[in-house]
């Protein structure tokens, strides 16, 4: 069955396999966004463009010119030492035991810390703070106070920080949020930026992560790092190898 034709630019049939395979290229993450019909369009029109571009190149015989074929060299060379380089690290691996063995020899990087989930507003005057939390104690929303009176840009999102851990926010307020009670609004609290009142949602205990939960990551950051090394291992190599000359 033949290909299905998408577009014809300057002469060159744009197929549906073409597009795809441009598709194809880009990070998985982005594979899903592009494959959505007004995505695809846009890439069709990209497609079109680089033909027509083509067609003119070929037209004005730039491939004839020096600036092209010195372009081109260069390409090559950056092409070649690219695939030598990969040919070297796609070769590192990690295997299980070694991420296991990380894992039990460096217990204290896989602890998550203490956490606290709040919503705070923050105004500069304390009357103006008392004022607020006067308001609220009588019904009005935390969080249509923020809108209306922080001058912080979490106001939008009636005061929400999300979860937050020790040593993110000023010392006074991290000491409020972190000693206060959940539930009831705290403050006023002052620091550099003004007087706060604050509304603490949730907490979360220091609790060690399980070796379950953390060994992709892990896998990860180990395959990275083995990487990295691999790749600075063998530029000393070829350095000895080749030879370099520094001269700076």
């Amino acid at each position: 069955m033949s290909e299905k034709i998408l577009a014809v630019a300057a002469g060159h049939e744009i197929t549906e396999k073409e597009l795809n395979n441009l598709i194809a290229n880009y990070p998985p993450e982005q594979q899903v966004y592009l494959s959505n019909p007004q995505a695809k369009d846009e890439l069709l029109e990209q497609l079109i463009g680089f033909h027509l571009f083509a067609k003119m190149a070929d037209e004005e015989k730039i491939k004839e010119s020096q600036e092209y074929k010195e372009t081109l060299e260069k390409m090559k060379n950056e092409l070649a030492s690219h695939m030598a380089a990969t040919s070297v690290i796609e070769k590192v691996a990690v295997d299980e035991k070694e991420i296991k063995k990380f894992y039990d020899e460096n217990p204290g990087q896989f602890v998550a810390g203490a956490q606290v989930c709040a919503k705070h507003i923050l105004v500069e005057e304390k009357e103006q703070a008392e004022k607020i939390a006067k308001e609220i104690s009588e019904g009005k929303a935390f969080e249509e106070a923020a809108r209306e009176y922080s001058t912080c840009p979490s106001s939008e999102k009636g005061g929400d920080l999300g979860y937050f851990g020790k040593g993110q926010m000023v010392p006074e307020f991290e000491k409020a949020a972190f000693e206060g009670e959940m539930g009831k609004v705290l403050g006023p609290v002052k620091t550099q930026f003004g007087y706060h009142l604050i509304l603490v949602e949730d907490k979360k205990e220091e609790k060690k992560v399980s070796y379950e939960e953390i060994k992709d990551n892990l896998y990860s950051q180990l395959l990275q790092q083995r990487k990295q090394e691999k790749y600075a291992n063998t530029v000393k190599e070829l350095e000895a190898k080749y030879g370099v000359e520094r001269k700076k």
